[in-house]
């Protein structure tokens, strides 16, 4: 089944005056009907063209100029469709009678033509795997090791098979694109034998092997890459799995990649708004503080040249709402009346950890929420140097004394700000309630967003230390 077939006419032309695109098909099987040409672009199938094919299955693509190189795909339906490389070359005749790669025949494009070769080269290579791994079920050691050694040969196949393209078609996008997902495994005989004997150590190893060598063979430069399955699907891999999940390490190779990308106008603007939307939407604990640097850099100094005025709104309300509560940084002061009409404080709290809360009793989650955090965290914990600032986030004192009668919470530092003058919503970000920082002696913010769970974990190993 194709996925994310759009039937949208996209026109991204790589202009080169004096050049035109011009793809004759023979499709016998598919005579009298209309047949698409789609490109591949960042995940989706766009149909670029469509034409009717007369009664012999012919018909011709054409375009004034040449269209970007990359993978793209004819389509007559969901069960009839083929992918096929397009280069350099971009006049040529393709021919196939049942739909099916290992029928591909190329007449005017060697580039085209070798791909179609290597498809099906690649193909019976897989085939040969498999049958040698199904074959180990039920080998015997002896069977296993020759098993083995033929399997092992596959790979110097694969790789000779990859230098003869490079010889014969040199610097072309065929050369590049089939080596594209490959990373070279780690040579376990070049470790330290202590490295070897370490599951550890060689699961760390690994780790920095697949960090160092990811894009060895994939020149995310290229903007042909755009147009294959592969860019978006390769660096939502490298960010969310490859690179060590923590804003610290993460954030170096972000910038690196931006700016080695930026005198590419169309990846430029892929990677960084890739990056914007993948940090703001990030699990990961304090990936927050990446978005405001990416924002900043690039979108509010105007270097993102695609950003409408509506978007950079957005953006500007996200990164005020984010900056001052970022991990690390120190908790903003507050000064807040309780209920019983004396101010509080926040930095002169003395205590080992406080929590800042925000909540509002009609808030469904912050009903289940706010009683649990009493009840598995707070009392606990409260004698080993635990305190709680609770700010109600509304305006109705009624409803405030209620709920604090009902879970029992007056041994908590409960603070409001009734007429809203101390910013506490934008400086801890009180659009969604409950909010919830960890804040250590010094004030500095260590966590946010974290369940009862967590917490409960967190100051296990925290507090318990000192017992």
């Amino acid at each position: 089944m194709v996925k994310n077939f759009i039937l949208l006419v996209l026109f991204l032309p790589l202009i080169v005056f004096g050049q035109n695109f011009k793809l004759e098909v023979e499709l016998q099987s598919a005579a009298g009907k209309d047949v698409y040409l789609a490109n591949y672009y960042l995940g989706n199938i766009y149909a670029k063209d469509t034409i009717q094919l007369d009664e012999q299955g012919r018909g011709v693509f054409v375009s004034d100029s040449l269209l970007p190189q990359g993978l793209y795909k004819i389509y007559l339906g969901e069960t009839n469709h083929f992918d096929f490389l397009l280069g350099n070359d971009q006049q040529f005749l393709l021919i196939n009678d049942s739909f099916q790669s290992s029928a591909i025949q190329v007449t005017g494009s060697d580039e085209t033509a070798a791909f179609v070769d290597y498809t099906f080269f690649l193909g019976n290579l897989q085939q040969k795997s498999a049958d040698i791994r199904k074959q180990m079920e039920s080998a015997s050691a002896d069977e296993r090791r020759e098993l083995q050694r033929e399997l092992a040969e596959l790979t110097p196949q694969l790789n000779n098979f990859w230098k003869k393209l490079e010889n014969d078609f040199p610097n072309s996008f065929l050369s590049k694109f089939v080596k594209a997902n490959y990373v070279p495994s780690l040579e376990f005989s070049t470790l330290p034998e202590e490295v070897q004997n370490n599951d550890s150590l060689l699961l760390l190893a690994r780790f920095y092997h697949q960090q160092k060598h990811f894009w060895d063979n994939f020149d995310y430069t290229d903007e042909r890459f755009l147009y294959t399955p592969f860019f978006k699907q390769k660096l939502e891999t490298w960010f969310t799995k490859v690179l060590y999940q923590n804003y610290d390490s993460v954030k170096s190779h972000v910038f690196q990649f931006i700016e080695e990308v930026k005198p590419s106008p169309r990846i430029f603007q892929f990677a960084t708004s890739f990056f914007l939307n993948s940090s703001i939407n990030s699990n990961i604990m304090g990936m927050d503080a990446l978005f405001v640097d990416i924002a900043r850099k690039y979108y509010l100094s105007g270097e993102a040249f695609w950003a409408s005025e509506e978007s950079l709104e957005k953006i500007r309300e996200n990164v005020l709402f984010a900056e001052n509560n970022l991990i690390g940084k120190t908790a903003p002061d507050l000064t807040l009346e309780s209920f019983d009409g004396e101010y509080v404080n926040l930095h002169q709290i003395d205590t080992k950890y406080t929590l800042v809360v925000i909540y509002e009793p009609n808030c469904s989650h912050c009903n289940v929420f706010v009683p649990e955090l009493y009840a598995d965290v707070y009392q606990p914990f409260k004698e080993k140097g635990l305190e709680v600032f609770a700010i109600y986030s509304m305006d109705n004192k009624a409803e405030w004394g209620d709920f604090l009668a009902e879970h029992n919470l007056f041994d908590w530092k409960n603070v409001w700000d009734e007429h809203h003058v101390s910013r506490f919503k934008i400086l801890y970000d009180g659009r969604k309630t409950p909010g919830l920082y960890v804040l250590d002696e010094n004030k500095k913010i260590v966590a946010k967003k974290m369940t009862v769970e967590q917490l409960k974990l967190f100051f296990e190993s925290a507090l318990n230390e000192t017992d």
